[in-house]
């Protein structure tokens, strides 16, 4: 491929919405251009590194014996309405109605789908398991799309779909699915994690995601740093970091903490540390409010409160009025002694002592307060978030925390989708038998910004070998002038394409110290500098665009040299 025949626009200028490193590299290199909010054009050159994401797996589920198909971007409303997911996704769904009234969403994932194929397709227990998937173009309705690419309204995901008569079946292919992720990340050169993960608005029970790890992550992932332990912070079990309560040692004591409203404050005003405290966070429960207690340095874990069955959905903290009407206090000092609600506490206050909380009235804190003696809970549970230095869950070492950019998802969803929409087949017994599903998704146009966001410097890309858009770049000096330059780079551009290697040759008409920023910027993985210099010296200039060291090489052998530095 030459320049001059090729859709290559770069720019200098960074666009001022493009607040991470991914999408400003994106726009610079002209991989994408915005049409809209999050609506992007790919051009060709971002298209081709689009591809190899698509073809690397493709190889991989294809290995894992899944069976791609293709299913509508469209979806009636009805299918929706069956399982009762509507309102789970709410202003997240594109609606539509035809010109005969009927409505439909366009589809920003494929359950009701491949559930409503399968019962008409799937009859006998003799045909399972199976293992559908698609690469297809989804539509979310974001509130705020943002990250270019890494959260747009249209994207490009693989979603597959397996179904099976037993839980044991099930098991087996998310394990399966689990190794075939690992597969495709590591086949693309990235570094990545698989945590335990929250279901969300999909469902069913287990569920793990993968993320590439950067710096700029939206999640923060915990991991053990000597066993195989990991977790988003979302899910990751925070254990007690008190073995056992101690007896009491001090008398329960009312003092004063006038204008003293947050933790910091009042820790500093009576000269403790925040881990001597609790903190008391009232939500909406089932039958009423309810408490929940967590100790002064850590965080109450959103997800994990949502999942308590004490607890309403969705989960909504009381506001100051029915905070005033129900303790007769201010927020800063609601305390659990004399709570008239059920307290629920994480599992490290059920083993404090001795500790500082609320007075329930205004600009006063209680100090030496012990369970059972001044106060009680109903139930001790993992409420708060883990944090770096916990030790692992496992056992194994303690927890270190990381970035990191969520690129997939697998869930086991267990029979949710099948008996919503009556997707049954004739067991061996010929009886009618609710299938097991599970759903495993992938976001394409995203895994291309999550490379980026983990393989980049000052000067731009630095593409993974496997994503590439272009193994090599012959970058001649002086092409359009020089015609034994002209010469050297066509022949080299004709060896390597007749090899099958992926070449391009900018034979533009522009200043070398611009080509070779472009270059640098565009992240090409081998780059070639050929000049009038090297050349009555007896060699080109080889660049390797990661560690961009410079070294010489003959020309007689340069292409043998490329062929080797490619394959390695």
């Amino acid at each position: 491929m030459r320049t001059s025949q090729f859709h290559l626009v770069t720019r200098k200028e960074t666009p001022q919405d493009a607040e991470i490193i991914s999408h400003q590299l994106m726009i610079r290199a002209g991989l994408i251009r915005k049409l809209g909010a999050g609506l992007y054009t790919w051009s060709p050159l971002g298209f081709r590194v689009l591809r190899k994401v698509e073809h690397i797996i493709r190889q991989e589920m294809d290995a894992s014996g899944a069976l791609e198909m293709l299913m509508p971007a469209v979806q009636p409303k009805e299918l929706w309405q069956e399982t009762g997911r509507i309102e789970d996704f709410g202003g997240q769904l594109l609606a539509m109605t035809d010109r005969a009234g009927r409505d439909y969403f366009f589809g920003p994932t494929h359950e009701e789908v491949i559930t409503e194929f399968v019962r008409d397709e799937i009859t006998s227990y003799k045909q399972l398991p199976i293992n559908f998937y698609q690469i297809q173009t989804k539509f979310r309705d974001e509130i705020r799309p943002r990250f270019g690419v890494m959260r747009s309204r249209e994207f490009i995901m693989k979603d597959a779909y397996s179904f099976h008569l037993s839980v044991e079946s099930l098991d087996d292919t998310y394990r399966l699915m689990e190794q075939t992720y690992s597969n495709i990340l590591t086949h693309m050169g990235l570094h990545f994690r698989c945590v335990l993960a929250d279901s969300g608005a999909i469902g069913g029970s287990g569920s793990q995601e993968f993320h590439v790890l950067a710096d700029s992550g939206e999640d923060a992932i915990m991991y053990s740093d000597t066993g195989d332990y990991a977790a988003n912070i979302e899910k990751c079990e925070a254990v007690s970091l008190i073995a056992e309560r101690a007896a009491p040692q001090q008398a329960l004591k009312q003092v004063a903490t006038p204008n003293q409203k947050t933790i910091d404050q009042v820790a500093e005003f009576l000269g403790i540390q925040q881990q001597q405290m609790v903190k008391t966070l009232l939500v909406d429960g089932v039958d009423g409010p309810v408490a929940l207690v967590v100790r002064g340095d850590h965080q109450l874990s959103e997800v994990k409160a949502a999942h308590l069955p004490e607890v309403a959905t969705p989960l909504r903290f009381l506001d100051e009025k029915e905070v005033q009407k129900l303790t007769g206090c201010d927020v800063g000092s609601i305390g659990v002694k004399d709570l008239n609600c059920p307290i629920i506490v994480d599992l490290t206050v059920a083993h404090m002592s001795d500790f500082v909380c609320g007075a329930n009235q205004d600009n006063h804190h209680l100090t030496g307060v012990n369970w059972q003696r001044d106060a009680d809970f109903q139930q001790q549970a993992d409420i708060r978030e883990a944090q770096a230095g916990d030790p692992s869950p496992d056992g194994q070492g303690v927890l270190k925390q990381a970035r990191g950019i969520e690129v997939g998802h697998i869930f086991q969803l267990g029979d949710k989708y099948s008996k919503a929409m009556n997707a049954v087949v004739l067991n061996d017994k010929g009886q009618a038998q609710a299938l097991q599903m599970g759903c495993y998704g992938m976001g394409v146009s995203r895994l291309v910004a999550a490379a980026i966001e983990q393989n980049h410097d000052d000067n731009g890309i630095i593409w993974p070998t496997a994503l590439a858009p272009f193994q090599v770049a012959i970058l001649p000096m002086n092409y359009q002038k020089s015609t034994q330059v002209k010469k050297a780079a066509d022949e080299l551009h004709q060896q390597l394409s007749d090899a099958g290697i992926e070449v391009i040759l900018d034979d533009r008409k522009v200043r070398p110290g611009f080509m070779l920023s472009d270059f640098e910027l565009l992240g090409i993985p081998h780059q070639v500098i050929i000049g009038d210099r090297s050349l009555d010296e007896g060699h080109v200039e080889y660049r390797y665009r990661e560690k961009m060291d410079k070294q010489k090489v003959e020309r007689a052998k340069i292409h043998d040299f490329l062929c080797q530095q490619i394959s390695s």
